[in-house]
């Protein structure tokens, strides 16, 4: 068979780009009503008291549901700290007080905006060093602190490497929000089918959505049942739990079907973002490059709920040092609650973050000692049976190393040769690279598993196969990949194979679509199951066979050494990019990008590719254009005319893919994830080549014309004053 790396044609993709895909947004039936969300607004207040009384009396408006009307008024992924409807106090701006069900939706809108709700405002902390200070203002005062968690990573003895060092180097650099932008905003419906309540919506991890909404209406899983529609985007973003709550709130109370679609603004004010961090780093190396000692703390604002914060902290606490062997560690990660938009998963789930620092430390110290950056790259890079930071060997498939030889190896002959700079134009040429490491899949302890059923339509030969796993196919193209992995293991033609993935009702449990894991995960159960399913068959019993695939046990981290096994597997990366900065105005472009992938095996290469290169056009608008602000708890830039993200037109027309296929020894075929790799280094190769193009270091993300243009200047300041000192030396002499 030759399936596994074959460039397969997605089969939706003709009723995407034709329109006749069904998103949630597209199931809205004329008998339906509709529902719209009264938002706080508010950075912290006290609900005082909620008067419906004018909404209700408007023609077509069946109900207006406030907390009282939820039997279980909690949910959260990990913590269940956020309410459906606020009962006694909203802690952010996108908090929900009340819903509005009315006939149609110009109706439930004009209800919605007759809702009033009395607040007394309550002191908030919207900065998170702030949260930090005695006396601070407590987001949930039951908690009796604002810190969701501090984690520490100790190794060897910091104090005696710097003490020993040939040079020290330190930096502060920060992070902001980004805002997922998935193309669909949050929609759906819901319906009972018998007595089973029915939510169709868009999600990551149907079993968990179905967990999480059973609990709050404290119904038996059995009597609910979670469906995905055509999934516009997700990064992350639709991890949490938004309009599900509220549609199958008011379908329970009302039963009567109903439907929501919220705006662009709703679902930018109503969904978590990506942490903005500050870190601190201290980094000592020997005069041959050896880097030996890292100290870094970390602080991280998780907003005004737990959401994933505590597992995106970790990973960025474990990934301080990057893709190196450091023989001396101390790392303080810190994530504390504000009263700003929720922080959660999003692509990389905290690795970027850590890595704008490390590889811009290591680039600096480079720089500093005057060695290549590649060189000093290739000097500390982990390698196979490498100890990281925690104190456990490195799972088994280092390929870091071989990953930055061929990024470099395409460099070489794809970037022009450095030519001298034309000092009568504005504009400037620069190169940067950085390397990285991501896990794949659940970490710190998690029970990880996916679970996958394949029946077999079997005579004197295997004929067919019906394969069912709960899996969501959120753009990244799983689906074609779990029947390309079936059908390989069975000598199946692809169209032999058929897929079950969309119903909580009638699939096994896979997990979330994150964390670059269904590939490796999901594939690797399906696999598991063909192989038992034809063997059933080939003992003449029933051909079918249910198989949870477990790979190797992770454990928790130790809270004061960080001692643990973090991750059982890891993906690699290496960058280059080449920019073009205008030193008169900090307008940066991205011409070339080189962005080489460790993926065990591409089971689809045209899918791999296009991972790449869409994930590459999230990273740019990290890097440079993507400036999320919160003001003081309030959201400046609700909407895309003034959220910036990248078009076309800013991608560079030059970008390289580059696949290396080294086996993971869990993967089916081999195969890991990528799906998130590619954001990880790549914001520091930028920041690189504009020091490369300028002699300017930015700090902080994202890298906007303006920040651009201030390093410039602080920089050419900094050679001024250099040289007028120099001058004034020479002359004292």
């Amino acid at each position: 068979m030759t399936l596994i790396g074959a460039p397969v044609a997605r089969p939706d993709a003709h009723a995407k780009v034709t329109g006749a895909a069904r998103y949630p947004a597209d199931l809205v039936r004329g008998e339906m009503l509709h529902c719209k969300t009264v938002f706080g607004h508010r950075v912290h207040a006290r609900i005082d008291g909620i008067d419906a009384s004018r909404a209700l009396a408007q023609p077509g408006v069946v109900a207006v549901l406030t907390a009282a009307d939820v039997p279980y008024n909690r949910y959260g992924l990990i913590d269940p700290d956020q309410e459906v409807l606020c009962s006694e106090r909203v802690r952010y701006v996108g908090d929900r007080v009340a819903l509005v069900v009315a006939a149609d939706p110009d109706i439930a809108a004009a209800a919605a905006r007759l809702v009033e709700v009395a607040y007394t405002d309550l002191p908030a902390v919207t900065d998170p060093h702030g949260a930090l200070e005695p006396g601070a203002p407590l987001v949930h005062p039951q908690h009796g602190t604002n810190v969701l968690l501090h984690q520490k990573i100790r190794k060897g003895d910091v104090e005696a490497a710097f003490a020993q060092a040939d040079i020290v180097l330190t930096g502060t650099f920060t992070t902001s929000w980004q805002e997922h932008a998935y193309l669909q905003p949050d929609a759906g419906i819901a319906y009972y089918e018998g007595e089973t309540l029915v939510v169709e919506t868009a999600g990551q991890w149907l079993h968990e959505d179905l967990r999480q909404i059973a609990a709050m209406l404290r119904l038996d899983e059995g009597a609910v049942a979670i469906r995905y529609a055509k999934i516009g985007g997700a990064f992350g973003g639709r991890e949490d739990l938004s309009v599900q709550t509220l549609l199958a709130l008011a379908t329970w109370k009302l039963k009567r079907p109903t439907a929501i679609v919220w705006n662009r603004e709703e679902s930018i004010v109503g969904h978590h973002k990506r942490h903005p961090f500050h870190i601190t780093a201290k980094w000592g190396a020997k005069r041959d490059g050896t880097i030996t000692a890292v100290e870094t703390r970390t602080l991280a604002d998780g907003g005004a709920y737990a959401s994933t914060s505590v597992e995106v902290l970790k990973c960025a606490t474990i990934f301080a040092q990057g893709p190196y062997r450091v023989p001396n560690v101390a790392t303080d990660g810190i994530v504390v609650y504000t009263n700003n938009v929720p922080s959660g998963a999003f692509r990389g789930f905290g690795t970027p973050q850590a890595h704008w620092a490390a590889e811009s430390m290591i680039t600096r110290i480079a720089h500093a000692l005057e060695i290549d950056p590649a060189d000093i790259r290739r000097k500390n890079l982990y390698r196979e049976g490498d100890t990281e930071a925690t104190g456990d060997v490195l799972p088994a498939g280092v390929s870091v190393g071989p990953v930055l030889e061929r990024c470099l190896a395409e460099m070489t002959t794809r970037f022009a040769p450095r030519a001298a700079q034309d000092l009568d134009s504005p504009l400037r040429r620069g190169v940067g690279i950085a390397a990285g490491i991501k896990n794949v899949g659940y970490s710190f302890g998690f029970p990880e598993q996916s679970t996958a059923t394949v029946e077999l339509i079997a005579t004197s030969r295997v004929e067919r196969a019906l394969v069912r796993i709960g899996s969501a196919d959120v753009g990244q193209g799983v689906h074609l990949i779990l029947r390309q992995i079936v059908a390989e293991t069975l000598e199946l033609p692809l169209e032999a194979v058929a897929l079950v993935s969309d119903d909580s009702a009638l699939t096994p449990n896979a997990g979330s679509a994150s964390a670059s894991r269904l590939t490796l995960m999901g594939g690797r159960a399906v696999h598991d199951a063909a192989l038992a399913a034809r063997a059933a068959w080939e003992r003449g019993e029933a051909p079918a066979a249910t198989v949870q695939y477990r790979p190797p046990a992770t454990t928790p981290l130790d809270l004061e050494t960080g001692a643990g096994r973090p991750n059982y597997c890891y993906g690699y990366s290496a960058q280059a990019v080449e920019v073009e900065v205008d030193i008169g105005t900090g307008v940066t472009r991205v011409t070339k990008i080189i962005s080489a992938h460790d993926v065990g095996r591409a089971i689809n290469r045209q899918q791999v590719e296009g991972q790449i290169e869409g994930c590459l056009a999230q990273a740019l608008g990290y890097a440079l254009t993507e400036n999320f602000v919160v003001r003081d708890g309030k959201i400046v830039t609700p909407y895309f005319s003034t959220y910036l993200l990248p078009t076309t037109l800013d991608m560079p027309t030059e970008i390289v893919p580059v696949i290396l296929e080294l086996a993971d020894p869990n993967g089916p075929y081999g195969a890991r994830g990528v799906a998130e790799m590619p954001l990880v280094p790549f914001a520091p190769a930028v920041a690189a080549a504009i020091y490369d193009a300028t002699g300017a270091w930015v700090n902080d993300l994202p890298m906007t014309p303006e920040r651009i243009l201030a390093a410039i200047t602080a920089a050419r300041d900094r050679t001024t004053a250099a040289a007028a000192e120099s001058l004034v030396t020479v002359s004292s002499d």
